[in-house]
Protein backbone atom coordinates (compact mmCIF):
# COMPACT_ATOMS: atom_id res chain seq x y z
CA UNK A 1 0.00 0.00 0.00
CA UNK A 2 1.34 3.42 -0.77
CA UNK A 3 2.04 6.05 1.86
CA UNK A 4 1.95 9.51 0.31
CA UNK A 5 2.37 12.63 2.38
CA UNK A 6 1.57 10.65 5.52
CA UNK A 7 -1.67 9.28 4.04
CA UNK A 8 -1.92 5.49 3.87
CA UNK A 9 -3.45 4.06 0.70
CA UNK A 10 -5.34 0.83 0.12
CA UNK A 11 -3.53 -2.38 1.06
CA UNK A 12 -2.97 -5.26 -1.33
CA UNK A 13 -2.69 -8.87 -0.20
CA UNK A 14 -3.09 -12.31 -1.68
CA UNK A 15 -3.61 -15.75 -0.25
CA UNK A 16 -1.45 -18.30 -2.02
CA UNK A 17 -1.18 -22.04 -1.88
CA UNK A 18 2.29 -22.70 -0.44
CA UNK A 19 4.77 -25.17 -1.92
CA UNK A 20 4.64 -27.24 1.27
CA UNK A 21 1.81 -27.85 3.77
CA UNK A 22 1.29 -25.23 6.47
CA UNK A 23 2.67 -26.49 9.77
CA UNK A 24 0.59 -26.44 12.96
CA UNK A 25 2.92 -23.88 14.54
CA UNK A 26 2.37 -21.44 11.65
CA UNK A 27 -1.40 -21.98 11.82
CA UNK A 28 -1.32 -21.05 15.51
CA UNK A 29 0.38 -17.75 14.66
CA UNK A 30 -1.62 -16.52 11.66
CA UNK A 31 -4.71 -18.72 11.78
CA UNK A 32 -4.46 -20.02 8.21
CA UNK A 33 -4.91 -23.71 7.55
CA UNK A 34 -4.13 -25.84 4.52
CA UNK A 35 -7.87 -25.94 3.84
CA UNK A 36 -7.96 -22.11 3.71
CA UNK A 37 -5.44 -22.02 0.86
CA UNK A 38 -6.28 -25.26 -0.96
CA UNK A 39 -7.92 -23.44 -3.89
CA UNK A 40 -5.64 -20.40 -3.94
CA UNK A 41 -3.19 -19.65 -6.75
CA UNK A 42 0.48 -20.53 -6.47
CA UNK A 43 2.96 -17.75 -5.80
CA UNK A 44 4.20 -18.11 -9.37
CA UNK A 45 0.70 -17.29 -10.64
CA UNK A 46 0.66 -13.92 -8.86
CA UNK A 47 4.35 -13.00 -9.21
CA UNK A 48 3.55 -10.19 -11.67
CA UNK A 49 1.07 -8.64 -9.24
CA UNK A 50 3.54 -8.90 -6.37
CA UNK A 51 6.33 -7.31 -8.42
CA UNK A 52 4.01 -4.48 -9.42
CA UNK A 53 3.10 -3.89 -5.76
CA UNK A 54 6.79 -3.87 -4.80
CA UNK A 55 7.67 -1.32 -7.49
CA UNK A 56 8.14 1.59 -5.10
CA UNK A 57 10.82 4.03 -4.01
CA UNK A 58 10.85 2.48 -0.53
CA UNK A 59 9.31 -0.34 1.45
CA UNK A 60 8.14 -0.29 5.06
CA UNK A 61 8.00 -3.40 7.24
CA UNK A 62 8.33 -4.34 10.88
CA UNK A 63 11.33 -6.63 11.43
CA UNK A 64 11.90 -6.21 7.69
CA UNK A 65 14.63 -8.82 7.31
CA UNK A 66 11.99 -11.55 7.66
CA UNK A 67 9.86 -10.23 4.79
CA UNK A 68 12.90 -9.42 2.66
CA UNK A 69 14.21 -12.96 3.15
CA UNK A 70 10.95 -14.46 1.91
CA UNK A 71 10.79 -12.07 -1.04
CA UNK A 72 14.38 -12.73 -2.08
CA UNK A 73 13.77 -16.50 -1.99
CA UNK A 74 10.52 -16.27 -3.94
CA UNK A 75 11.70 -13.56 -6.38
CA UNK A 76 15.25 -14.44 -7.45
CA UNK A 77 16.96 -11.41 -8.93
CA UNK A 78 14.56 -8.92 -7.32
CA UNK A 79 16.35 -6.06 -5.62
CA UNK A 80 14.68 -4.28 -2.75
CA UNK A 81 14.46 -0.51 -2.88
CA UNK A 82 15.23 1.50 0.25
CA UNK A 83 13.69 -0.24 3.27
CA UNK A 84 12.43 1.40 6.45
CA UNK A 85 12.25 -1.15 9.25
CA UNK A 86 9.77 0.09 11.84
CA UNK A 87 11.32 -2.17 14.49
CA UNK A 88 14.71 -0.48 14.11
CA UNK A 89 13.12 2.95 13.75
CA UNK A 90 11.05 2.54 16.91
CA UNK A 91 14.07 1.42 18.91
CA UNK A 92 15.99 4.49 17.74
CA UNK A 93 13.24 7.14 17.74
CA UNK A 94 11.27 6.11 20.84
CA UNK A 95 13.82 4.61 23.22
CA UNK A 96 12.88 3.29 26.62
CA UNK A 97 9.76 1.29 25.78
CA UNK A 98 9.16 -2.08 27.44
CA UNK A 99 9.31 -3.86 24.09
CA UNK A 100 9.24 -3.27 20.38
CA UNK A 101 7.19 -6.19 19.07
CA UNK A 102 4.59 -4.93 16.63
CA UNK A 103 1.76 -5.96 18.96
CA UNK A 104 3.24 -3.97 21.84
CA UNK A 105 3.65 -0.90 19.66
CA UNK A 106 0.13 -1.26 18.27
CA UNK A 107 -1.18 -1.29 21.82
CA UNK A 108 1.05 1.54 23.05
CA UNK A 109 0.03 3.88 20.22
CA UNK A 110 -3.53 2.60 19.52
CA UNK A 111 -2.54 1.81 15.94
CA UNK A 112 -5.40 -0.65 15.35
CA UNK A 113 -8.07 1.89 16.24
CA UNK A 114 -10.70 2.12 13.52
CA UNK A 115 -9.51 -0.90 11.55
CA UNK A 116 -12.21 -3.28 10.27
CA UNK A 117 -13.07 -5.94 12.87
CA UNK A 118 -12.32 -8.77 10.43
CA UNK A 119 -8.60 -7.88 10.37
CA UNK A 120 -6.41 -9.82 12.78
CA UNK A 121 -2.82 -9.57 14.00
CA UNK A 122 -0.29 -11.73 12.14
CA UNK A 123 -2.29 -11.51 8.92
CA UNK A 124 -0.80 -9.55 6.04
CA UNK A 125 -3.35 -6.75 5.71
CA UNK A 126 -3.57 -6.04 9.44
CA UNK A 127 0.20 -6.12 9.94
CA UNK A 128 0.82 -3.94 6.86
CA UNK A 129 -1.73 -1.34 7.97
CA UNK A 130 -0.46 -1.06 11.54
CA UNK A 131 3.17 -1.01 10.34
CA UNK A 132 2.25 1.81 7.94
CA UNK A 133 0.54 3.70 10.77
CA UNK A 134 3.60 3.13 12.95
CA UNK A 135 5.88 4.40 10.18
CA UNK A 136 3.83 7.60 9.80
CA UNK A 137 3.94 8.10 13.59
CA UNK A 138 7.69 7.52 13.69
CA UNK A 139 8.26 9.79 10.69
CA UNK A 140 6.68 12.65 12.65
CA UNK A 141 9.28 12.08 15.38
CA UNK A 142 12.16 12.38 12.91
CA UNK A 143 13.43 15.85 12.10
CA UNK A 144 14.12 15.03 8.45
CA UNK A 145 14.34 12.21 5.95
CA UNK A 146 18.03 11.86 6.79
CA UNK A 147 17.14 11.58 10.47
CA UNK A 148 14.59 8.90 9.60
CA UNK A 149 17.32 7.10 7.67
CA UNK A 150 19.58 7.36 10.72
CA UNK A 151 22.05 9.69 9.05
CA UNK A 152 23.35 13.02 10.32
CA UNK A 153 21.11 15.92 9.23
CA UNK A 154 22.03 18.00 6.22
CA UNK A 155 22.57 21.72 6.70
CA UNK A 156 19.69 22.50 4.33
CA UNK A 157 16.44 20.74 5.18
CA UNK A 158 15.31 19.85 1.64
CA UNK A 159 13.97 16.46 2.74
CA UNK A 160 11.02 17.50 4.89
CA UNK A 161 8.84 14.49 5.57
CA UNK A 162 5.25 15.69 5.75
Amino acid sequence: MPITGGVIGEPLSWLVKPDAPIKHFATRIHGLTNKDVANCPSFEAITGNVLAALDADALVAHNAHVDLGVLSRKLPGWEAPEVFDTLKLARRLVPGLDGYRLGKLVEAYSLAEGLPEDLNPHRATYDALVAARLFVLLATKAASLEDLRGRPPKEVDEDALF
